[in-house]
Order: structure tokens, then sequence, then C-alpha cells
């Protein structure tokens, strides 16, 4: 995918301005460790943690042969979907949280299991330099399957290029990246053609860039083995001209071989609101492809600003033939709210880019997935395939999810913020028991360090949800502190935690972090004095709905008491932070070193 924002630019190519330099200076102390030591804090201990989501457009009710969209609601971008057989496996990217790369699996492709993620060691990926901001990390992922093999194709932005992943078995191991330094840009995918040769499609920057956003669409064939080039990196698509339709920024190419004909897919208009699905052809892998003259095949752009509901962003579509021969699309979109107040520019929304499937229908040899004028549809008839029976987890509609932390495992849904090197975390038996340590949600340097944060989330699904957690924690300096984060990025964040005011007083704060320069710190809201017994639990409960944000704790779990109501939830949103990604909700603990 392909920022606009001028900070994707300056991390890709590793370019700070000189002014940033001397900010960052100041601001981190130049000479911070990342290995001092002290004796450590007490453990903040957390016995459950419930996730409650309740949306307007999710309570309407399904007919026996219908489905819901988003099928993965909240944080699920750029999802690509191989067949195999009567198994369908999709996979979607994370960018700076860990593990990277989720890989459900659905007999159905309305009820989705996840089977693990690609990204599971955390060496698999140098995630040392990667800033959680929503441009860096772990780029949209593709996956295909070839005589026994899985292949998932992808981006690290910064912390290594391109590469590919391969596993005998879609729920892993997956195998170390293999890395393919002869491929420039980004969203790489595989396509294999009919006599067994590989081809890598992928997007990039040009040599003469002639207007703002001009990428191409390129493609290399590759050793099937060893993914070293085969050939030259040959331009297909020139988005240099953006008339009759928008191709600035086109990124995150498929080629689909049908019938006899190539077809090239791709996403143009950039990530924001003109984000729309593109498609072309050509009797020859390697061109020259024509666009559809009624391009494009999938777009949101024109509709009212003010109408219900709205899915904005639509396209980085991925689309596939099912076991019955019917045709279907995933892609992104965004539920946003307040577009009617975004006329230009990003529009607010907290649940990321989710995951949406649509039937495809062919006219004159060309896919088509909505006609130009008509919104994304929230209700649709279901596919005729087996049915795969509810997700152990659900991923879509209204629901209460709660995890006592019985298990010795984190389940799947669970995030970091990038990789953890050290085991600061232990759960299993009732409680997940979580280490203070000094490293912070946005505390850098100069020096290749990028805290591993004691945080641990999951994607925020609903533009209306609570979260309420049972914590045991004493602080016992100014620098502890223990609670509930709702994330969008290292820069951008809401801490609603236990710890002690400059008096020694025990309090429930609020704390913000709203923008990147800000001492690269945060800003307490308010703090409220609290009383209780030695060891006794404390109650958490942070409240979403949609532009605000409100906490509240208690001492019996059941009467709450507020702290902060009707805060700005936008400081969640890609409209206030930028980026790509959605925002997560999850439990940490700090505490300093001497």
């Amino acid at each position: 995918m392909i920022a606009r924002d001028p900070l994707m630019a300056l991390m890709t190519k590793k370019i700070i301005p000189s002014s940033l330099l001397v900010l960052i200076l100041l601001v981190t102390g130049c000479g911070e460790s990342k290995n001092l030591t002290k004796t450590e804090p007490q453990v903040a201990t957390f016995s459950w943690f419930e996730y409650q989501g309740d949306d307007e457009m999710f309570r309407s009710s399904l007919d026996e042969g219908q489905f819901r969209n988003p099928i993965l609601s909240g944080y699920y971008p750029d999802p690509s979907v191989v067949v195999v057989g009567k198994d369908y496996y999709m996979v979607n990217s994370t960018f700076g949280l860990y593990p990277g790369i989720p890989v459900f699996h659905s007999t159905d492709l309305v009820n989705w299991t996840q089977l693990g993620n690609a990204i599971d060691r955390p060496d698999m990926l140098p995630y040392d330099d990667v800033l959680h901001a929503g441009y860096l990390g772990v780029f949209a992922a593709t996956i295909e399957y070839h005589k026994g093999t899985f292949y998932i194709m992808n981006t690290c932005v910064y912390c290594g290029g391109n590469f590919v992943l391969t596993a005998k078995d879609p729920a892993g191991p997956w195998s170390d990246p293999i890395w393919l330094p002869h491929l420039d840009g980004i969203d790489p995918s595989l396509f294999i053609d009919d006599d067994g040769k590989f081809f890598v499609v992928h997007n990039k920057e040009p040599d003469d860039v002639k207007v703002d956003g001009h990428r191409v669409i390129s493609v290399t064939e590759v050793d099937p083995i060893t993914f070293a080039a085969r050939s030259e990196d040959i331009t297909l698509i020139d988005g240099a001209d953006p008339a009759p339709y928008n191709t600035t920024h086109i990124e995150g190419p498929h080629i689909y071989k049908i019938e006899g004909q190539y077809y090239v897919s791709a996403a143009g208009g950039g990530t924001g609101l003109d984000h729309q699905q593109l498609i072309f052809r050509s009797q020859n892998i390697l061109g020259p492809y024509l666009p559809y003259d009624n391009n494009p095949i999938l777009t949101q752009v024109g509709l009212s600003k003010d109408r219900k509901n709205a899915i904005t962003s639509t396209g980085h579509t991925d689309i596939f033939k099912d076991a019955n021969g019917d045709w279907w699309a995933v892609f992104l979109g965004t539920r946003a709210y307040g577009l009617d107040k975004h006329q230009e520019g990003p529009a607010n929304f907290h649940t990321g880019r989710e995951t949406f499937l649509l039937p495809v229908t062919w006219k004159d040899g060309w896919p088509i997935i909505l006609e130009s004028g008509k919104p994304v549809p929230l209700i649709v008839d279901r596919p005729s395939l087996p049915d795969s029976g509810p997700a152990p987890r659900p991923t879509t509609g209204n629901y209460t999810v709660k995890d006592e932390f019985n298990d010795s495992k984190l389940g799947f849904e669970w995030l970091f913020v990038r990789a953890p090197y050290t085991t600061w975390w232990q759960t299993g038996e009732g409680s997940l028991k979580l280490q203070p340590r000094s490293d912070r949600i946005g505390h850098l340097s100069l020096f290749d360090y990028t805290p591993q944060p004691s945080f641990i989330g999951q994607r925020v699904a609903h533009m209306s949800a609570t979260a309420t957690t049972e914590m045991r924690f004493t602080p016992e300096t100014e620098d502890e502190e223990a609670g509930m984060m709702a994330l969008q990025n290292d820069f951008f964040y809401y801490a609603f935690g236990l710890g002690l005011s400059d008096n020694n007083e025990t309090v429930m704060r609020v704390r913000m972090r709203n923008k990147m320069a800000t001492l690269f710190n945060s800003e307490t809201l308010v703090e409220l004095p609290v009383t209780f017994a030695d060891g006794a639990p404390i109650y958490l409960r942070t409240t979403l709905d949609k532009e605000k944000i409100s906490f509240a704790y208690s001492l019996d779990g059941n009467t709450f008491i507020s702290v902060l109501e009707n805060a700005d939830a936008t400081v969640l949103t890609t409209a206030k932070a930028g980026g790509f990604i959605g925002a997560v909700i999850g439990l940490y603990a700090e505490g300093e070193v001497e």
C-alpha cells in the first residue's frame, strides 16, 4: 500500500530531516540504554478480559440463506484467498503488530476460523526498527498454493523488503523468509502459469516519476525454488495518467489466467476515499494490457456523503472461483462515521480496514464486483457451499468474548507491538501476568531501539464497544502503572491505569497522546484518588462509541465510577493518526529502571 503522508517516504528511505533529528535527540536523552536493570516491580495480574461489541448496523436479523458484511470486522486489511479443493484460506496484513499475517480457513466463505499466524517466531522478521505508525512493517500479504506447498508473499517495509514464506500446512509452521533483493517496491503476488512457470507481480516506483503517486505494476519470472530472478522486471501497467479513472498509487496487483486470457487486477486512487479496483486484460502475460472501458469494477466514490452505514475506501481486491464454479471477491473497506463532515481528506474510523465479500459477475469477458453508484451491501446471499459452522471466535456481527486466561498460550487474536524477544508475560490457570518494564509505547531513540512495551491487545471490531478487565496491582513508585490501553499507534493512544501521584497517592489515571511531536510523552488528562485493600481486585472499563471514549473503574465489579467521560476517540482513527491500520485495545504494565 502507498501512503501520501511524508512520514512513509521518510522512514522507508531511512531519511530523517535534521529538524526531526534534533527533536528526537532532545526528547530521548541520547544516551538512553535498553539494558538497565533494577529490582523488578510488582507484576500486574489480570484475571480476565472481556470485549463486547454492539453496532447498530449489526442488529438486523439474517435469513437462513444470508451472510453479513464485513466477514472479518476490525483491523483485517488487504485480504487474499487461495482455493484448495473445497477449502479456502485467507491472509491479511498486520504492519507493526506481532504475530503477523493471520491465516484463516473456511469451507463456506462466511465463517472463518483462524488457524494461526504465518509470522509467529520473533526472529522471523527484524521488527526492531519498525515504528507502529501504520506506515511500516508487514504490508499486504498474498497466498497461493501449488503441488502441496502454500506460498505467502509479502513486504516488510523498513525491515527487509520483499519476501516469500512456504508451508506444507497453512496452520504452520511457515518457513523463514526467503528474501527477494532483486524485487523493488511492495505488494508482491505470486502467479503460477499453466506451464509451471513462477511469476511475481508487484508495485514499484518508476525511475521517471511524472506525477504525484506515480507507480507502475511490473512482473518478473522467478525460480520456483530459490525465487531468484529469471527475467528482467517488465512493466505491465503505468499509472502515470490518472484519466479517465484514477490510477495514481496503483498497488496490490494480482494476475489471473481465465479462459486463456491474462488479467491484472490492482487498486488505484490511494488508500483513502478514492480507493477503487481496476482490471486490465491481455493475451500474453507480459502484455500489452488493455483496461476495461468501464473501470473501476469496485468503488464507492461519488456516493452520498451522508448515507447510512457508509462503507468507504473499497479496493485491494482478490477474486477467485469457488468449488461450484461461482466467482467471488474479497476486498477491504472501512466503516466510517461522520463522513459528511469530511468532504475532503480521510474519514473517521477506528475499526481499520476490514474484509468484505461479494459475488463477481462477468460481462463481455470482464469481472464486475459492484456496478458504479451502488453502495456495498451489508447483507448478501450466502454461497451454495458446505456450512463451516460457527467459528470458535466470532469475526463479525455483535458479540461478546471473554478470555479467562486458562490456557498456557495466548489465543491467536492477541497482538504485541513489534515482536517480543524476551518473555515478560505469563498466562494460564486463570490469570495473565504482565511484568512492568521500562519499554513504553512511543519512547524512541536514535540508536536502533524501538521499544517492545509490556502490552497485549486485540483488534477493536466495532464502532461501539466495551472492554472490561479485573486487575490486581499495587504500584510502588511513581513510574509504575498498569491497566488498559486503547492504541492506534506509537503516537496516538489512551492509557487508563492504576498508578501513584506526585504525593504518593494511589490514583486511577487517564493519559492520552495525540501527536508525534509531544516530547515523546503522553498527557495526563485526569487523576482520581482511589482506595482499596492491598491485594484486592480493581475492575477497569473502557467504552468506545464512535467519536467518544469513556473510562470507569469499580471495586466490586458491579458499580462503576466514572473517571473520564466522552473524551475524543478520534485520536484512535487514521483521520488523526494517518497510516493504514485500526485500533487495538488491551492490557499494559509499565515500570521504570534505576
